[in-house]
Order: structure tokens, then C-alpha cells, then sequence
């Protein structure tokens, strides 16, 4: 348990390359996908609660710990903790690992640094039919007990590459077939412009919260592109953005 407790910081998820899945929904997700959980914690009323994910954790001969309240709110993230937290492997892939697997459509987050972002960009890419999510630069961890939970059980659909070089990473993704569009409110062409072809295999790029995509990272892309906004609002926060150009991608794919 006091294990468990640990992987709460970053350090000691990258040095034993585990995490947790906390409530119901993320610990179905995660027993669904073999080999991701490695025991379960769980209060005594969530235990008589949930019996499919003990009946799960039983067929995966993983271990169900019952344990106190009190234990269970000591290791989960949440002030009002569901009741049963899962320590499960890291999912994560190298991008070349991604990448050999010819992917349509991905998106990339350079230097994002909101969990709740991240979270919500994997679980708008699991939606929208991506292939996968690359976090490079100084991107938060994506298995933050925060971006878990915003992820909503989506990170044990979706591929995730996390890679420090954006240069390099972007280059890979360029090598392999991949045209990189820049999402930025100042583009060369607009999302829904008849010139721009998102049947193509796409990364689409997406920048940091408050300061968005460098010049230096921008000048990388393919093309920039800029997501109209038709009312009066001053921007788009970055998970709307990336599920409007997501989106825009699929119905694309899907009309082609």
C-alpha cells in the first residue's frame, strides 16, 4: 500500500513504470485490457458493489485486496475516492513502435502542462478514432493520477508514445508518411478550407495551453491551421481544439 501511495509522484512511476486507476469506470477499462493491472485495492462496500470487476480481477488471477476506507482514500488522488484503485503497468509505446503500425491520424502535444488537458485529448482521440497520442517536450506525464481520470478509461484504448525531442519526434512522424498540421489560431489555411486534405495520413500538433506552438516547433509543420471561430469568443482552450480538428479528421476519413 505504501507502494501504491508513491506512485502519486512522477519520479517513482518513471523509476517502476507503473500507475494508478482510480474509480469503477478506469478499473474495468484497465482489467479489460490483459496484462495492464497488476492487484486492485478496494473498500468493502465496492467490493459488494462491483462484483463484475472482482469477477475480472478473479479470471486475470489478480490480486483484489479489501481493504479500509481509510486505505483506499490514502492512496487515491480524489477528495471523495470511488473505492477501488488499481497499480497497473505503464502502457506507453516508443513512437517508432507506434509508427510501425502505419498509423491515419494522431495528434501530438508539445509542452502541454495541465493534466486535465491531456487526459481529455486522449479521451477525444480514443473517440474520434485516433491512432494514437505522442506527448513530446515537456509535456506533463500522461499517467498523472489527474490525466488518468480525465482520460476516463480511454488511455487503455488509445496507443501512447511520450518522447522528450520534438524535433526528432516530428521528423519520425514526417518519415513516416505523416503530414503534420499545426493547430494555431494564426494559420495558412482554415480547418474547413477546401484545399486542406485530412484523408491524408495526419499528426495534428498542438501546442501549449497559454503560449501555443514556438515559432521553431510551428516552422516544422506541414501546414498551420486555423480553427474558425464564428461567434465572439477569444480562443478555444486546447482539448476543444483538438477534438474539433480530431473530429474534423475523422469525417473526413469517413467521406473519403
Amino acid at each position: 500500500m505504501k507502494h501504491a501511495k508513491r506512485l502519486a509522484t512522477r519520479a517513482f512511476r518513471a523509476d517502476r513504470r507503473e500507475f494508478l486507476a482510480e474509480g469503477p469506470q478506469a478499473v474495468r477499462e484497465a482489467l479489460d485490457h490483459g496484462g495492464a493491472v497488476l492487484e486492485v485495492f478496494a473498500t468493502a462496500s465496492a467490493t459488494e458493489q462491483h462484483t463484475d470487476l472482482v469477477e475480472a480481477a478473479r479470471r486475470g488471477e489478480i490480486e483484489w485486496h479489501v481493504v479500509a476506507d481509510e486505505v483506499v482514500a490514502a492512496i487515491a488522488d480524489t477528495v471523495q475516492p470511488q473505492g477501488v484503485v488499481a497499480r497497473c503497468a505503464m502502457l506507453d509505446r516508443p513512437l517508432a513502435t507506434l509508427l510501425d503500425r502505419s498509423p491515419g491520424f494522431v495528434v501530438v502535444c508539445a509542452d502541454i502542462r495541465d493534466p486535465g488537458n491531456a487526459g481529455a485529448v486522449i479521451r477525444c482521440a480514443d473517440a474520434a478514432g485516433a491512432d494514437g497520442v505522442v506527448f513530446v517536450g515537456d509535456s506533463v506525464d500522461p499517467f498523472n493520477p489527474k490525466s488518468v481520470r480525465a482520460t476516463v478509461g480511454s488511455l487503455f484504448h488509445v496507443p501512447i508514445a511520450i518522447e522528450r525531442d520534438v524535433v526528432t519526434s516530428l521528423a519520425a512522424l514526417q518519415a513516416a508518411g505523416l503530414t503534420i498540421l499545426a493547430a494555431d489560431g494564426q494559420g495558412d489555411v482554415g480547418l474547413f478550407d477546401d484545399d486542406l486534405d485530412l484523408r491524408v495520413p495526419t499528426a495534428w500538433l498542438m501546442g501549449n495551453e497559454a503560449w501555443g506552438l514556438p515559432d521553431d516547433v510551428r516552422s516544422l509543420a506541414d501546414r498551420v491551421v486555423a480553427v474558425p471561430i464564428f461567434g465572439r469568443a477569444e480562443s478555444l482552450n486546447l482539448a476543444t481544439a483538438a477534438a474539433v480538428c480530431l473530429y474534423a479528421t475523422a469525417r473526413a476519413r469517413l467521406d473519403g
